[in-house]
C-alpha cells in the first residue's frame, strides 16, 4: 500500500521537525485521518521526496523529515497541453488528467468560440481552482514535480510567448498525422499539443497559428470531444516519442 502523499509549500530540510501549514495538517489528520506516528511523503514541487513520520501533539501537527530521495515520474520530454476553454466543469478533468499524463504545463485558452469566458476575479478564482487540482493529483500519481496551469489567455497571446518545439494543432482536415508529423521530428524535447474548443478553432485563429509555425494533425478517423482529444494526443505522442 503507498504511503500518505503531501505538497507542502515550505522548505523541506533532511532531518528537520517542520510544523506542517494549518490547511495540509488539516487536510492529513481530519479529512485523510493519517495518525501519530504513520509514515508519510512529503515534496515541495521541486523534484524528489522526504520520507516522514507525522507528529501530532493536540492542535501541533508537525513531520520529522528523512533523508532526500530523488525519486522522479517524469516523462523523457516536456509536453505542454494547449486547451481551448470547454464548457462547464470540463477543464477540471483536463487539468487532472494531464497531470497524471506527465504534461508539465497546461495554457487554458479562451478560444473565439468557447462558450466559458473569463475574466477579473473569476479568472483569478478558476485559475487557483485549477492549480489545487494539479497539487492534488501530483499527490496521488506520484509526481514530485507540480504541473504549471498558466492563466487563461487568448491563443494569439500564447503563440507570442510559445515555447520552443514543435506546435501541433489538432484538426481533422489536416493533411498529416500526428505520427506522420512526429517522424519527422523523432528526438524533439518539448512539443506542444493545441486543442480547440467545443466548436473547434476560428479561422482567424487558425490563420494565425499557421502564420506562426504551427503544424496542422489529425487524429485517427472519428471526431473526439476536446476533453478527450488533448489527452488522447498526449498519450500517443509519449508512446511514439518512448517517452
Amino acid at each position: 500500500m503507498s504511503l500518505p502523499r503531501f505538497y507542502c509549500e515550505l522548505p523541506l530540510v533532511s532531518g528537520a521537525l517542520l510544523p506542517l501549514p494549518e490547511a495540509l495538517a488539516h487536510h492529513a489528520v481530519r479529512v485523510l485521518r493519517v495518525r501519530d506516528g504513520q509514515d508519510i511523503v512529503l515534496f515541495d514541487g521541486q523534484g524528489g521526496e522526504y520520507p516522514a513520520v507525522l507528529k501530532v501533539q493536540g492542535r501541533a501537527v508537525h513531520a520529522q523529515l528523512g533523508e532526500h530521495r530523488a525519486h522522479e515520474a517524469e516523462l523523457a520530454g516536456a509536453i505542454t497541453l494547449v486547451q481551448g476553454l470547454p464548457s462547464g466543469d470540463k477543464m477540471d478533468w483536463v487539468v487532472e488528467k494531464a497531470v497524471e499524463l506527465g504534461a508539465v504545463r497546461v495554457a487554458p485558452i479562451s478560444a473565439q468560440r468557447s462558450v466559458v469566458q473569463l475574466s477579473g476575479a473569476r479568472a483569478d478564482k478558476r485559475l487557483a481552482h485549477w492549480r489545487r487540482i494539479a497539487q492534488s493529483a501530483a499527490e496521488q500519481c506520484g509526481r514530485n514535480r507540480l504541473m504549471q496551469v498558466d492563466a487563461p489567455c487568448t491563443l494569439a497571446q500564447w503563440l507570442r510567448e510559445a515555447p520552443q518545439g514543435p506546435r501541433l494543432l489538432c484538426h481533422p482536415e489536416a493533411e498529416l498525422s500526428l505520427a506522420q508529423v512526429l517522424a519527422q521530428d523523432p528526438a524533439p524535447r518539448r512539443i506542444s499539443l493545441l486543442v480547440g474548443p467545443e466548436g473547434g478553432w476560428s479561422d482567424t485563429e487558425l490563420q494565425a497559428a499557421r502564420q506562426a509555425g504551427t503544424t496542422a494533425v489529425r487524429f485517427g478517423p472519428r471526431v473526439l470531444r476536446t476533453e478527450t482529444a488533448g489527452l488522447a494526443l498526449m498519450a500517443a505522442a509519449s508512446a511514439l516519442l518512448d517517452w
